[in-house]
């Protein structure tokens, strides 16, 4: 019943950001996202798309869905973001922003997903002790399947969006890829989750551990074309400035977390159930 009225109520959440996201688009008279703060609340909302299509396979993964959704909410909400709806300048007001742009964020939503059940499932396999190994190991092998799938999903919308975006760049430039700095980190990122996502095809890397480990640290790969270009070097797809920009403590305390989650995973799986 519980699970009933939670899933029901971030449907309803679904749908009011749907309808926001909407008119933002008509106020606007295109897509949003042309800036960081308009990129974060797409992500969220391609988060919880995701989570709701995969509901029927796990509640668990809505329940992530959500949280991932509100964190990218909150980090748009922060100071630096600016949530003012300004105009298109002349090389972005083209149709080719709608698909170029909106498919390649999409994807950012599918693999952050993913790399967030990776976290959730390592979180899982350091609790595992002899008693509650076989469930634990049959619930992570069922969310592993789906972060699998979100991936593969997330590979196919990036390397789609950057085909396409080298056909934009042929028609706006005169030529279709140019090595910098956003380019170069999404051929980077294409090849890593295309990697990823082909492990369970070699014998030695057909673990759940790896994959979710992969899976996590994959991301990062998307955070450098998505924020590190975009905050830290001055070039055409720069779609911020480092004006007010400051890395948040609690980014800092997160990668401590993870890097202590991995570390007490590595060891429970170095040592099989551990010692209860």
């Amino acid at each position: 019943m519980i699970g009933k009225v939670l899933t029901s109520l971030l449907f309803g959440g679904f749908i009011l950001h749907t309808i926001g996201l909407a008119l933002r688009w008509y106020i606007s008279g295109h897509a949003p996202c042309n800036n960081g703060y308009e990129s974060m609340i797409y992500v969220a909302w391609v988060s919880m798309l995701a989570g709701l299509v995969f509901v029927r396979r796990s509640t668990i993964v809505l329940g992530v869905a959500g949280m991932m959704a509100g964190l990218s909410l909150m980090v748009a909400h922060l100071s630096w973001m600016n949530p003012e709806i300004t105009n298109l300048v002349p090389v972005l007001q083209s149709y080719w922003l709608t698909f170029h742009v909106a498919i390649i964020t999409a994807s950012y939503g599918f693999i952050g997903l993913s790399a967030s059940i990776g976290l959730m499932n390592l979180c899982f396999l350091v609790l595992r002790n002899k008693k509650n190994n076989e469930w634990i190991m049959e619930l992570t092998g069922q969310q592993t399947i789906i972060s699998e799938l979100l991936l593969i999903l997330g590979l196919y919308t990036l390397t789609i969006g950057t085909f396409l975006g080298a056909i934009w760049a042929n028609e706006s430039m005169g030529r279709y890829w140019g090595w910098n700095p956003k380019e170069t980190w999404m051929l980077i990122s294409i090849m890593i989750l295309a990697f990823v996502s082909h492990m369970r095809l070699i014998p030695a890397l057909k673990s759940i551990f790896i994959f979710n480990l992969a899976s996590l640290l994959s991301f990062s790969c998307v955070l450098m074309p998505s924020f590190g270009v975009n905050y830290f070097f001055a070039e055409m797809h720069s779609s911020a400035s480092l004006e007010n920009f400051h890395i948040p403590i609690a980014f800092w305390g997160g990668i401590v977390f993870i890097s202590l989650v991995i570390c007490l995973a590595f060891i429970k799986e170095r040592r099989g159930l551990g010692n209860d």
